[in-house]
């Protein structure tokens, strides 16, 4: 082969078995290793999963923006960002001295609202049994029929008045709408504020996506094999669902995708940049356990064991990791047999390895 026609040279040998005796070129046949043959594994052509990686931002699926409803002075601020909170927790307190005014005062309007009903239906029975018996005439029964029914009408507005009032006073409550994390605080105490001023943002630990864009050319194979795997932190997450928007970024010419996680995840949280892997097929690669390669400086090698026992250090360009295998992408071809101890590999040859020429 190519990549035995000649050695590394006298510098690069002696880096590679810092450590070992003697720095002269080796010219001649390896050694043949002595003792009890090594423990090898044959490279063999496996069909793997392809994928295709993308950046994507995470995102919370519960999040709100909590905006004031009414108007009023902060009085007291409960918790802060970074602070967990659970669902109905009070957040913000505003001032509600004139919230509560109005709610005294239209519960008093009901009370009097009441008695008039009251009143007007008495006058209304006792003028309905006279009008019964022939002693009044119709117009005075019109006339507390209609003052019987305005009575009413009014108490069912001063009713109404009372729970707008009450609501008013919950609205100087800013509560959890569901538990998770409050993400950021836009006011403080003494601050006035107007109905619609943003007060602080909640958002859910619990729920959370991932937002990604792929290409138009791939598109269509991510949304039928619809799976995902999301890394972080050198920890991988298979997807829940993955959804292809059905429409394409103007100009852009990539689709949106978003990524549900399984819940919950420590660690992770809104605004985080991960990586997306999308499987797109089936491919054939050479694997090798990660254990069997050797890092010497900027080299990147492993031992090959000989059909009569020599062993000779390869070079080799590696690819992605597969689980506890890597990928070989040069310096390896089908069939060969890889050391699986390098340090005894390394201990077998005199005075140094040979490292049969660059990747291929």
């Amino acid at each position: 082969m190519a990549r035995r026609a000649g050695y590394w040279a006298v510098v690069g040998a002696c880096a590679l078995t810092a450590g070992l005796s003697g720095c002269a070129a080796r010219h001649g046949p390896p050694m043949r290793a002595a003792g009890a043959p090594l423990s090898a594994v044959r490279v063999e052509p496996r069909s793997t999963l392809a994928e295709r990686g993308f950046d994507g931002i995470v995102h919370a699926v519960e999040r709100a923006t909590l905006s004031a409803q009414t108007g009023g002075r902060v009085a007291a601020i409960y918790h802060d960002v970074d602070q967990s909170v659970p669902a109905g927790a009070l957040l913000i307190r505003l001032r509600a001295t004139i919230q509560r005014a109005d709610l005294a005062q239209a519960r008093a309007a009901l009370h009097a609202a009441r008695a008039r009903a009251t009143e007007a239906d008495t006058r209304y029975r006792r003028i309905r049994a006279l009008y019964e018996q022939r002693v009044v005439p119709k117009a005075d029964f019109d006339q507390v029929t209609a003052a019987r029914a305005t009575a009413v009408a009014s108490l069912h507005a001063a009713r109404a008045a009372l729970a707008a009032a009450a609501e008013g006073v919950d609205y100087t409550e800013i509560r959890a709408p569901f538990a998770g994390v409050v993400s950021a605080r836009m006011v403080e105490v003494g601050e006035a504020v107007a109905p619609g001023t943003p007060l602080m943002r909640v958002a859910s630990l619990t729920h959370l996506r991932v937002l990604t864009s792929v290409p138009q050319s791939l598109a269509g194979t991510i949304r039928r094999l619809g799976r995902a795997t999301v890394s972080f932190d050198g920890r991988s997450i298979e997807a829940a669902d993955v959804t292809v928007y059905p429409q394409a970024s103007a100009g852009a010419n990539v689709f949106p995708v978003r990524v549900s996680l399984p819940q919950p995840i420590p660690g992770l949280f809104p605004g985080m940049v991960v990586r997306v892997r999308f499987p797109t097929g089936r491919r054939t690669e050479l694997l090798v356990p990660a254990s069997v390669i050797v890092r010497r400086s900027a080299v990147t090698a492993v031992y090959l064991v000989q059909a009569n026992g020599d062993t000779l250090l390869q070079q080799v360009r590696l690819g992605r990791r597969v689980g506890g295998q890597v990928a070989v992408l040069s310096g390896l071809a089908a069939g060969e047999r890889v050391a699986l101890d390098p340090l005894a590999a390394m201990r077998r040859l005199e005075p140094f390895p040979v490292l049969t020429g660059s990747a291929r």
